[in-house]
C-alpha cells in the first residue's frame, strides 16, 4: 500500500505507543458494562456485536502489521481470521455479516485474551517509523468502531422490552440555552476543500480541489427535539409535498412517524429510557427526514464542501464529544463539531483525481461510493481528536441508528 495515502502523525501528536494503547484500553472500558449476552447480541443487519468490534480490530492490527510487516510472527488463531474480516474481498472468504450475531464463541474472555497478545507483539512496531503512517490508520479504525460499537449497543438495548440501561445516569453538564438561529454567512467564490496533507487523514478525503461556492448561510445551531416536535405536530411526517419520492416511499413502508427512540416525551439512551429534552439536539434521523424537515423550514440541506468551508475556522476538537467510556448523550451548544453526525445534500463520490491505494487497505473507502450520502462533523459518541473539517462520514438515507442530525442552510 502506497504510504502517501495514509499519512503519518503530525510531529506535535502525541507519543504513537501511547495513542495506540489508549485507543485499545477505551475499547475495553467500553464494553466492560456489558455482560457476555450484551456483548454477543446482533439486533440487526447493520449493527454488529460488541465482541465482534472487540475482535475485528485487533483482526485489523494482527492482519495489516503483525502478520505483514513482522518476520515470524504467527496468527493466535488461524480459524479466526474468517470470523472477525468486515468485508475485504482481498483477504479471502468471511462469515455473513448477517451472521455475527451468532459467534457465541470465541467467549468475550478469548477476544480480550487475543488483544492482550496483539498488544504486546506490536511493541516492536510502534517504534518502527516505516509502518507509523499504518499504525495510526488503525488508530483510527478502531476509534471509528469505538464509536459503532455505542450505536450498535444502543440499538440492541433498545429491543428489550425492559429498556435496559448500560451506564447508571450521570450528569452530562446543563444543557445551553437555545435561543433563535442566528445564520453564519459565507460570500461565496473558489474555495479549497479536501484534506490539505497535514497529519493523519482517510484516503476519501482528498485530494485538495477547489469548488465553486455560490454566497449562502448556516444555521449556528443544529436543530432541536422541540422544532422536531413542532415539524410533528405540523403533521410533517404525513404531508407528501415535503418528502423526496423515496423518502416518502420510506416513510410509508416503514411507518416512520418520529426519530428513532423516541415514545411519547421520552427517548432511549444508553442510560435507559429518559425525559426528553426539548432544547437538545434531535438525532438518530434519516436523510429523508432531515431534507423533509429542511423543506418544512424554508430551507435546506448543507452541500459536504459549504459545510467543510465554514469549518476550516473551527476547532474539530471542541464540542460535545466523546471523552472517555461514558453515556454519550446530544447536549447542544455552539461551533460546527459534536453532538451528532450533520447530514449533507451531497452524494459520498470521489473527489478530483481520487484513486484508491493498492490492496486489501484500499477497500477502506473508495468501493462505498455509491448511492450514499456525507455527514459532516462529530457526535457525542466520536472520540475527541478523530474528526476534522475534512472529515467525510457516509451512510444511505434510510439509516438513523446513528447519532444522526442536521443544520439548516439557505442561499443568500
Amino acid at each position: 500500500m502506497p504510504e502517501a495515502h495514509v499519512q503519518a502523525p503530525a510531529p506535535d501528536a502525541p507519543d504513537l505507543a501511547e495513542r495506540y494503547q489508549a485507543t485499545r484500553r477505551l475499547s475495553e472500558a467500553l464494553c466492560a458494562p456489558l455482560s457476555e449476552a450484551d456483548a454477543t447480541l446482533q439486533s440487526m443487519e447493520d449493527a454488529s456485536p460488541a465482541k465482534w468490534h472487540l475482535a475485528h480490530t485487533t483482526w485489523f492490527f494482527e492482519t495489516f502489521l503483525l502478520r505483514d510487516r513482522l518476520p515470524g510472527y504467527r496468527l493466535f488463531d488461524e480459524r479466526w481470521p474468517f470470523l472477525f474480516n468486515s468485508y475485504y474481498e482481498a483477504e479471502g472468504d468471511r462469515i455473513l455479516r448477517t451472521r455475527r450475531g451468532m459467534l457465541s464463541r470465541p467467549s468475550v474472555a478469548e477476544v480480550l485474551a487475543w488483544r492482550a497478545h496483539v498488544d504486546e507483539a506490536m511493541t516492536p512496531l510502534l517504534r518502527d517509523p516505516t509502518v507509523a503512517g499504518l499504525v495510526t490508520l488503525g488508530i483510527a479504525h478502531e476509534q471509528q468502531h469505538q464509536e459503532l460499537l455505542l450505536t450498535d449497543i444502543k440499538h440492541a438495548l433498545f429491543e428489550n422490552p425492559l429498556g435496559p440501561a448500560m451506564w447508571e445516569r450521570g450528569s452530562h453538564g446543563l444543557l445551553p440555552n437555545v435561543g433563535e438561529s442566528n445564520w453564519l454567512e459565507h460570500p461565496g467564490g473558489i474555495a479549497l476543500v479536501g484534506h490539505d496533507g497535514e497529519g493523519f487523514a482517510f484516503d476519501n478525503e482528498g485530494p485538495r480541489h477547489r469548488v465553486l461556492l455560490e454566497p449562502f448561510a448556516l444555521a449556528d445551531r443544529l436543530v432541536t427535539n422541540g422544532e422536531w416536535d413542532e415539524f410533528i405536530a405540523d403533521r410533517g411526517y404525513s404531508t407528501a409535498s415535503l418528502w423526496l419520492s423515496d423518502g416518502w416511499a420510506w416513510v410509508q413502508r416503514e411507518g416512520v412517524a418520529a426519530p428513532l427512540y423516541w415514545r411519547e416525551g421520552e427517548h432511549f439512551t444508553h442510560t435507559g429510557w429518559q425525559p426528553r429534552n426539548w432544547q437538545a439536539p434531535v438525532t438518530h434521523i434519516s436523510y429523508y427526514e432531515a431534507d423533509a424537515f429542511a423543506t418544512w423550514a424554508g430551507a435546506r440541506l448543507p452541500t459536504e464542501s459549504e459545510w467543510e468551508a465554514l469549518a476550516q475556522g473551527e476547532d474539530p476538537g471542541g464540542g460535545n464529544q466523546l471523552d472517555g467510556a461514558i453515556a454519550p448523550l446530544p447536549r447542544g451548544g455552539s461551533g460546527l463539531f459534536g453532538d451528532c453526525w450533520q447530514w449533507t445534500r451531497s452524494a459520498y463520490l470521489p473527489y478530483p483525481r481520487f484513486a484508491p491505494a493498492a490492496g486489501a487497505v484500499g477497500e477502506y473507502n473508495g468501493k462505498f461510493m455509491s448511492g450514499q450520502f456525507v455527514l459532516r462533523g462529530a457526535s457525542c459518541a466520536t472520540v475527541r481528536g478523530h474528526s476534522r473539517a475534512s472529515y467525510r462520514n457516509f451512510f444511505y438515507p434510510h439509516q438513523r441508528w446513528q447519532f444522526t442530525g442536521l443544520r439548516l442552510a439557505r442561499h443568500v
